[in-house]
């Protein structure tokens, strides 16, 4: 449950005297770099062409001179003049309390507002945005964002308190965020303003990565983290999948692996928590394999071939003795865990043309499957009998990366693709969800 007042971030000592060794660390890194490339190499970086290094000690500097003269403030208009200071009143602070209660009023975050976590680049930059769905005015808008170092893969939420606020009573509001960096960033949701993660689960030790050179270590990712799952029965723990062919589990309360496990042959595409076996681990990669095993007992291992790369997996909470596989061919698998390893899928959809990048079930509705591709397309299917396309929708946002339903108001649809766009889709207002589906709340 979000804060219904967020707080302001405020950088403590701490927090200065890490961020001036991250800082010094990175200079060296720049330095270092910097001696292993060439002036001619520089100069030559089309990224530079625009400034023209070769010729910039020659520049005639008259014209800023002149900028610089005695008129540099002489076109300003609509400057005010105050005989007292006391009646100036950006001096006297007449205005700030009614300003900083305007400001309050905007950031609360009422108990019926729908909250979306959106990732997004653009021009380069990444951020994570809070938004906040009104489903009476069809609205949907930022309430806070925070910047990313790189580009995000994936997010997950979760209620468990780390960093500043780890010896507070209660939940928390938190998402953590994987990237192409080989770690995972934890962000307090309750906060405006952040500046750093409340968490980060990995190695900032370029010199140690670089050692690594991409193979699996047993401490930390070497390699883009492509998947995380938060186990909702074991709050403090965290399980994580990456390009270096690992599968990671943290612990929150110390922020240290304290298991790696390598069964995997190629890129850990997903990882997902058994809903009510706290120790049961689902896995698929980019070996057209999917496995099962318990994470205390690692040797033991049940697994599943399928005919291509693996996209995402997911248990069927409504069964929870059956998964979920999803494939880069467009199909998608249907397992029973009791029949046995390498058994028969109990049925197939051929979902799409392309890969089915998203997939997510109805949480209280049984049988109700959403399945998204790059094929720009977002697919309803009905799979309690004999498994069926209800309807097939273009949302006009790119190739699909995500679709999620809402938790609190389960026909609500949030879905994000390529272009940087989202959309809420209502689906009680389709006439084909409702006639397959009948009450479907």
């Amino acid at each position: 449950v979000a804060a219904e007042r967020p707080s302001r971030y405020e950088m403590t000592e701490e927090e200065y005297a890490r961020l001036q060794t991250e800082a010094a660390s990175e200079i060296n890194e720049a330095k270092r770099e910097l001696k292993q490339t060439t002036d001619t190499e520089l100069l030559n970086d089309p990224a530079l062409k625009d400034f023209d290094l070769e010729n910039y000690d020659s520049e005639n500097s008259s014209d800023e001179e002149a900028q610089d003269g005695p008129h540099i403030f002489s076109n300003i208009k609509g400057l005010s003049f105050y005989a007292e200071d006391e009646q100036d009143p950006l001096i006297n602070g007449e205005d700030d309390a009614e300003l900083e209660a305007e400001e309050a009023e905007e950031e609360r975050v009422f108990a019926t507002d729908n909250l979306l976590l959106v990732a997004k680049t653009e021009d380069d930059i990444s951020s994570i945005d809070m938004c906040v769905f009104e489903p009476e005015s069809d609205s949907l808008f930022v309430h806070h964002d925070f910047m990313l170092p790189a580009f995000p893969l994936q997010v997950t939420w979760l209620d468990y308190r780390v960093g500043r606020k780890a010896k507070m009573e209660g939940s928390g509001n938190y998402v953590a965020v994987a990237t192409f960096e080989p770690r995972i960033e934890i962000w307090d949701l309750d906060t405006l303003d952040a500046a750093y993660p409340d968490l980060v689960l990995g190695t900032t030790d370029k010199k140690a990565l670089r050692k690594a050179k991409g193979k699996p270590h047993k401490e930390f990712h070497t390699d883009a983290v492509m998947d995380m799952s938060w186990n909702t029965n074991v709050r403090n723990l965290l399980a994580s999948s990456s390009a270096d062919t690992t599968v990671k589990l943290w612990d929150l309360s110390s922020a240290v692996c304290v298991q790696s496990y390598e069964h995997h042959k190629n890129k850990v595409q997903a990882v997902q928590w058994h809903p009510s076996d706290s120790s049961v681990l689902l896995t698929g990669g980019y070996d057209k394999r999917v496995s099962v095993f318990d994470s205390r007992a690692p040797n033991a291992i049940s697994w599943w071939t399928v005919d291509a790369d693996v996209e995402s997996v997911m248990w069927d909470v409504h069964s929870p003795s059956h998964f979920y596989v999803a494939t880069d061919s467009g199909l998608v698998r249907y397992f029973d865990v009791r029949m046995g390893e390498n058994s028969a899928p109990v049925f197939t959809l051929v979902a799409h043309d392309e890969a089915v990048s998203a997939m997510d079930q109805h949480p209280t509705m049984p049988g109700m499957l959403v399945t998204g591709s790059s094929d720009e397309t977002v697919k309803v299917w009905d799979v309690r009998d004999k498994p069926s396309m209800v309807m097939s929708r273009n949302p006009d946002v790119g190739s699909i990366f995500s679709a999620k339903f809402c938790p609190d108001e389960p026909m609500l649809l949030a879905m994000g693709g390529s272009n940087g766009e989202s959309r809420i889709w209502d689906m009680a207002t389709t006439m084909q969800i409702r006639r397959a589906f009948g009450g479907a709340e």
